[in-house]
């Protein structure tokens, strides 16, 4: 118990707004997208609130739209008009005593394409964020790697063989440059096992040792283990000396930031398929507390990775938010494929129903990343 409050307090005065940024900023860009192309449409919109709970300061635009600040900052909602609650959920009672008028300004009444536009908002401007910050980091900073540096060796392997050590810095394979780690894993995994000439810096001192690589069994990033031509050398400390930041042309910076987003959609539909299909391992799933950790990480590096960041869990939101779950926006884009399929809405029943399974699974999901968070 003490470790953990150690731990906590250690945590507080870094992670904590790190973490409220991060969160804040992401799910407020994710409601402004929904709360846009609402009004765009003509649909009032009651709050917009940032955080969650008692409001702790407001103001109420032309539109009566209240804009408010809230004490749990953990997120935040958009309640349209004729909303029961933050999730969106009709209030059918209260629509049934609205005028004409009144209802043409609601969600439900409206178009079923605007409909599905007003839902697929949310994750568009999550991803669109993504975009935009990669999009920067990428011009002014260029795109970061980590440097040749060994963080670790691992036991009875051809590196550990040849006397290369965690702190060595690798410069050259065959007396060929290599300034990158990607570059590193690219040449030794083209060497076909043959004898490789590995030059070093250690501590100022320049050597050269040979290496000869063989198939080593390794966790990737997915945690499944596979067998690669290698010497067991691993990534060293993502720290200041080293990092190397690679210049992006301007024209190009867009290019690689959408790239990069793909990137991310790509890595987590490949994870969760190989979940499914049993090729990996679920405990690799984060939640609350992980990122929260992530973020008091990212904020000690600097500012270059807490931006990052909140570029990365911008699209892991955004991408989530897309699961055809009901109660998230995907679950509502079911229902309204349903609806396009069917030529009218589901009833009641079935979608109160979906939205109570929606919620349990969603919970579960929840309590089940917590749980892995706390193992680790």
């Amino acid at each position: 118990m003490v470790t953990v409050l150690q731990n906590v307090m250690n945590w507080l005065p870094l992670g904590l707004p790190a973490f409220i940024f991060v969160i804040t900023f992401v799910v407020g860009i994710h409601e402004l997208g929904h709360f846009l192309v609402a009004r765009a449409f003509g649909v009032g919109v009651e709050t917009f609130s940032i955080g969650f709970g008692k409001e702790i300061f407001g103001w109420t635009d032309r539109k009566g739209t209240r804009w408010k600040v809230s004490w749990l900052p953990i997120g935040g909602y958009v309640k349209f008009l004729g909303d029961e609650d933050a999730a969106s959920t009709p209030d059918r009672e209260r629509l049934s005593r609205m005028n004409a008028e009144e209802r043409s300004h609601t969600l439900p009444f409206k178009p079923l394409g605007q409909r599905a536009l007003v839902a697929a908002a949310g994750p568009a401007a999550n991803f669109l964020l993504a975009i935009v910050v990669f999009t920067l980091l990428f011009t002014f900073f260029g795109a970061k790697a980590l440097s040749t540096y060994v963080g670790s060796v691992t036991p009875n392997s051809p590196a550990a063989a040849a006397g290369i050590k965690a702190g060595d810095k690798i410069t050259a394979v065959n007396h060929k440059p290599v300034r990158l780690f990607a570059e590193l894993y690219g040449v030794i995994g083209d060497s076909d096992g043959k004898p490789l000439a590995v030059s070093i810096d250690r501590n100022g001192k320049a050597m050269t040792l040979n290496v000869t690589p063989r198939l080593i069994v390794s966790k990737d990033i997915y945690g499944t283990p596979v067998k690669t031509v290698a010497i067991g050398v691993g990534l060293g400390p993502d720290s200041p000396a080293n990092t190397v930041y690679i210049p992006v042309p301007l024209l190009q910076a867009p290019v690689a930031a959408a790239a990069q987003t793909w990137g991310i959609v790509d890595m987590t539909f490949t994870y969760l398929w190989r979940i499914v299909s049993h090729h990996a391992d679920a405990s690799q799933l984060g939640g609350p507390i992980g990122m929260a950790q992530m973020a008091k990480s990212a904020a000690s590096h600097g500012p270059y990775e807490l931006v990052y960041l909140l570029a990365f869990i911008s699209v892991s939101i955004g991408l989530i938010n897309l699961f055809p779950i009901p109660l998230l926006d995907g679950g509502h884009l079911l229902y309204y494929g349903c609806e396009a399929v069917l030529g009218r809405p589901l009833g009641e029943r079935t979608q109160d129903l979906g939205f109570r399974l929606g919620l349990a699974l969603v919970l579960g999901l929840m309590i089940f990343a917590t749980w892995n968070d706390l193992v680790r």
